[in-house]
């Protein structure tokens, strides 16, 4: 399993490790340059081909890749940033087996090329790129010549997925262990291309020292907890999931109660106000529909054992205190939508309440409202209001980030961007909430439930609406078992 989400920091401590535990460091960089020349040669027929190499070992990198490709009869030429008498180390030693001519890093390089290797910076550049350095990239740019960047793109922040200054648009990315997160959060997720992982030779072992607390987010991490229905078991052993729903947006908590039912919720039940309750009972004819005036005694029957609260329930006091009752009560919940901006403002107040079974799924906005501008990149924010909060807090986008309490973070990068439709954010509450219901975590089950709802998004494919993401959930399921029976 490959899950694994470094930092720069954590990389750069895994492959000391590997040094100290006998592994020359040469040999780490002829196996991350094999890796780059072989990725090029599965994509480029032999051809012309510039490779820009900076003054560490990105460019020591670069090096090999250059021999290599040169061997296999690719017409190449070597731009360094800097002199080479300058170089240290591995990358000197690399430089130094490059039997044709080093030249000044320049234009010219570019000018006949039929690809280019990026191997100016890789995952720890630390400011923007300037001078001839962002020159090149934006001379690469302009010329349209693919690109297949070593480690990251060069000017994209390895922690971050920021942009420092300019990156070129690669093909492939080819990086050497584990995946960085700016390999997976925007924007530098949409530079990178295709992401290729090379094992180089850093053994599996120097994780246990390394300690990662964040992974790309996928089956691996959660199949073994996965709620599937049990031959003697009935729809009581279950779970039952109650919506908490509105007067006006009523589609809403539908789409949740309905989502909860296809993750995995033996029931559930919409309680709205009185008033609505007609709307309700025209819809789904499996969800059973009550009124808010029988709240109290729902939330005293412990079979109803996790509550949805937000998707369209209104901004008003009447969810402020059904919100408090809920937590008062100890219930498992989920908080979107109107259930978070109700306490915008008062955040503190809510957070008192709340512990690792509670989810909370902001998108950005509502994210900003309950925790104010908290800074660095996305998985530190997520990490940050996790912890201030006490909860398992789901920060919703296209690089959705969910972050536990105790610092543990999946970044999951399956969302499509026809994703971005009315209602999404419904199902993906109320798919949580019936996971939960169903037995699993609350950490685990949001994962599960991101992922769930981007692989639905993507067999769906473009034209999707949020009913179309209910109906897909059970052939996700399908594929989902038959993957972890394999």
């Amino acid at each position: 399993m490959a899950n694994e989400v470094l930092s720069v920091a954590e990389m750069y401590r895994a492959d000391s490790l590997a040094i100290a535990g006998g592994i020359p460091g040469e040999r780490l960089m002829e196996a991350a340059g094999w890796a780059l020349a072989r990725e090029s040669m599965r994509r480029f027929p032999a051809c012309r081909v510039a490779v820009l190499c900076g003054p560490g070992n990105n460019g020591g990198d670069g090096f090999v890749a250059a021999r290599l490709l040169d061997r296999a009869g690719y017409a190449v030429r070597v731009g360094l940033l800097g002199d080479a008498v300058n170089l240290q180390g591995d990358a000197a030693l690399m430089a130094a087996r490059w039997r044709y001519r080093i030249e000044p890093l320049a234009i010219d390089i570019i000018e006949h090329a039929d690809l280019v290797l990026d191997c100016l910076f890789g995952a720890g550049l630390a400011r923007p790129l300037d001078g001839i350095a962002a020159k090149m990239v934006e001379a690469v740019e302009a010329r349209g010549v693919p690109v297949i960047a070593a480690d990251v793109p060069s000017g994209v922040d390895g922690d971050s997925g920021a942009i420092l200054g300019c990156a070129p648009q690669a093909v492939a990315t080819v990086t050497f262990f584990r995946l960085k997160p700016g390999h997976l959060l925007l924007p530098g997720r949409l530079k990178c291309g295709e992401v290729v992982l090379a094992d180089i030779g850093i053994p599996e072992q120097v994780l246990a020292e390394v300690e990662p607390a964040a992974w790309e987010n996928g089956p691996e991490l959660w199949a073994d907890s996965f709620p599937w229905p049990q031959a003697a078991g009935h729809k009581y052993a279950r779970g039952h999931a109650v919506v908490v729903g509105g007067a006006e947006m009523t589609g809403a908590a539908r789409l949740a109660a309905l989502a909860a039912r296809r993750g995995g919720a033996g029931l559930a039940t919409i309680a709205a106000p009185p008033p609505a309750l007609a709307t309700y009972r025209a819809g789904d004819p499996g969800t059973i529909v009550t009124g808010l005036d029988h709240f109290n005694a729902l939330l005293a029957d412990s079979r109803r054992n996790v509550w949805v609260l937000g998707p369209g329930g209104g901004r008003d006091d009447q969810m402020r205190h059904h919100v408090r009752e809920v937590l008062a009560a100890g219930r498992t919940c989920i908080l979107d939508a109107d259930a978070l901006t109700v306490f915008a403002g008062s955040a503190d107040a809510l957070f008192r309440n709340l512990s690792a079974q509670v989810l909370l799924t902001p998108h950005d906005g509502e994210f900003e409202r309950l925790f104010g501008k908290l800074t660095g990149s996305r998985l530190r924010r997520a990490r940050q209001a996790a912890e201030r909060a006490g909860a398992v807090v789901l920060l919703k986008g296209p690089d959705t980030v969910v972050a536990h309490p105790d610092g543990r973070a999946v970044i999951n990068a399956n969302a499509p961007p026809w994703l971005a439709t009315a209602g999404a954010g419904d199902v993906l509450a109320g798919l949580a909430g019936g996971l939960m219901a169903a037995g699993m975590e609350c950490f685990e089950a949001a994962a599960a439930a991101v992922w769930l709802h981007g692989r639905a998004a993507s067999t769906v494919g473009p034209g999707l609406i949020a009913e179309d993401l209910v109906g897909a959930i059970p052939g996700v399921l399908t594929e989902l078992a038959a993957w972890h029976q394999a």
